[in-house]
């Protein structure tokens, strides 16, 4: 198992990854790191993408258990 997925494991328990990214962007900001403009752009693209691909997998999940096999 690699580091990333380590670390992507015990995120998934405790904390979700739209608020990981809002507290190191937000740390970033807070420490001249990053640009206010900036900060809005990342944030907003990836917790679009993030909710995005929720909608997808939902959707997938929800249409691969409408086809279950005629057992009859």
């Amino acid at each position: 198992m690699s580091r990333r997925e380590i670390v992507d494991k015990y995120l998934s328990k405790w904390i979700s990854r739209k608020l990981v990214v809002f507290i190191v962007g937000s740390i970033a900001l807070f420490t001249n790191n990053v640009e206010s403009g900036d900060w809005v752009i990342v944030s907003s693209i990836y917790i679009s993408l993030e909710g995005a691909t929720t909608i997808v997998e939902r959707i997938l999940k929800a249409k691969g258990d409408n086809q279950q096999p005629n057992l009859e």
